[in-house]
């Protein structure tokens, strides 16, 4: 009888030792874009296990031209997405209930490319040219722009034609648009790649002409977050994820790494990401990732001028500290 009971017991401890004592909480993050350097700090807080010791099981989900952040989460395919905050603030009043959790970027890396043997030199020269923009959400900071300019964006001598841009850098390349959209951390590199140089370009950012809105911000489901618990696995990862972009900050080459072997397309090379998570680097830096209240002012604002992008300020809801203050950043 004390033989059987004891192995019995040996076996039960056998198996109370075996199994983990807790599950991870599983976690899906949808990106805006492909697997890139832009969303290194999430890439490298998965290939560290930063989120592992956070107790989350984190899925990073690629997009691309034909996935929409807000579609997918909306649909219940992600638990958090990456958006820029004008899309996510007119994606609320038409009624997904976004609301921005963290805020990792603090500067807007969106340039206006022009050629200069256009005869463009400042922004009064736009009139007549035809400038190429990103739609599908990305249209926003430029329409804002050219409504404090007092251009129509219909065409015309004294407006601007408006090219559909795809996301590359053809048009410019090919002479077929004045002016192109670009990221300093992925396109503008691409034209140098391309071969035009510098001193060919004349450049002007969004942010240094005050019509830069909030970029690459956190958001998650309004409902979702009246549950603690929720809120506990969003601030987990929230926090993970900074370590993640601290990370990269330290550690550019290794993030650099960490980002193509991460990319299941195989389509990103090493040289290119190394430039991509530099640039990156100085948008994430200077942060906590908690949001800036006079930052998502700023945007707001913009917004409003723009005409049509939001018909009002966004109600109180569209933002909460309750994750980042939980995730202790400040």
């Amino acid at each position: 009888m004390k033989k059987w009971m004891m192995g019995a017991i040996a076996a039960a401890t056998g198996l109370a030792m075996s199994a983990p004592a807790y599950a991870a909480d599983q976690l899906t993050l949808q990106l805006k874009w492909v697997t890139q350097a832009q969303f290194a700090g999430y890439l490298v807080a998965k290939a560290k296990g930063f989120y592992e010791a956070e107790g989350l099981d984190v899925t990073i989900k690629p997009g691309g031209p034909d996935v929409s952040p807000v579609q997918v989460i909306a649909a219940g395919g992600a638990d958090v997405i990456v958006d820029w905050m004008a899309d996510a603030l007119a994606s609320r009043e038409k009624g997904v209930k976004l609301v921005n959790i963290a805020q990792p970027f603090k500067s807007s890396g969106l340039l206006l490319v022009c050629r200069k043997d256009t005869g463009i030199a400042t922004p009064a020269d736009f009139k007549g040219k035809t400038l190429g923009v990103w739609f599908y959400g990305n249209e926003y900071p430029f329409m804002a722009w050219m409504n404090k300019l007092g251009y129509k964006t219909d065409g015309g001598a004294n407006g601007v034609t408006v090219l559909k841009q795809a996301f590359n850098v053809d048009p410019l390349v090919q002479k077929q648009a004045d002016c192109i959209s670009a990221m300093t951390y992925n396109e503008y590199g691409q034209i140098l790649d391309a071969g035009l140089k510098a001193e060919d370009l004349v450049v002007f950012n969004y942010r240094d002409e005050n019509v830069g809105m909030l970029e690459d911000g956190l958001y998650a489901l309004e409902d979702k977050l009246a549950d603690p618990a929720y809120v506990d696995k969003l601030a987990r990862f929230v926090k993970a994820s900074e370590k993640g972009w601290a990370y990269a900050r330290e550690n550019p080459d290794e993030a650099a790494q960490i980002t193509v072997d991460a990319d299941e397309s195989g389509s990103q090379t090493l040289d290119h990401q190394k430039y991509m998570i530099g640039e990156v680097n100085k948008l994430t830096d200077a942060t906590s990732g908690a949001l800036d209240p006079a930052d998502y002012k700023q945007t707001v604002q913009t917004m409003l001028s723009a005409g049509g992008v939001i018909s009002k300020e966004p109600d109180a809801a569209a933002t909460t500290t309750a994750v980042t203050d939980k995730a202790g950043l400040k």
